[in-house]
């Protein structure tokens, strides 16, 4: 599967990332209008299928959203079947009054919180690695 496993390494080692721009998460009944390079991420649930875009793609596809994020991106390359990398990193936030929303990546963890908090989130991941100890 590839990818790191162990708790402590993926904690010290997770080293965030703050990407460029505004996201938002949107619900479409299909994507055949969207250009797939324009598409961050989608899931299918049965009320419809919700995707995640810079915000100005939403705009310009006039595609309503509530939600504006930051995009973090964890760098180390985490296994899919690594333990407990998301709960600490999640409570951690929680603690400090950040909502997270999470996408596993084959090869990295996602973390999209309010645009608001985005410098407090990195702040606040930054010192978890910092810090981390079993």
């Amino acid at each position: 599967m590839g990818g790191e496993t162990n708790l402590t390494i993926l904690i010290k080692n997770m080293s965030p990332v703050l990407q460029t721009g505004e996201f938002v998460f949107c619900t479409v009944k299909n994507v055949d209008y969207i250009p797939r390079e324009d598409i961050i991420s989608e899931f299918k649930e049965p009320e419809g299928i919700t995707i995640i875009l810079n915000r100005k793609k939403a705009e310009f596809f006039n595609l309503p959203y509530k939600y504006i994020a930051s995009w973090i991106t964890l760098e180390i390359h985490s296994s899919l079947d690594a333990i407990g990398l998301t709960a600490i990193f999640s409570t951690e936030l929680a603690k400090h009054k950040i909502s997270c929303n999470v996408i596993a990546g084959y090869y990295h963890d996602h973390i999209f919180v309010d645009k608001k908090d985005e410098n407090k989130a990195i702040s606040v991941l930054q010192k978890l690695s910092k810090n981390y100890k079993e």
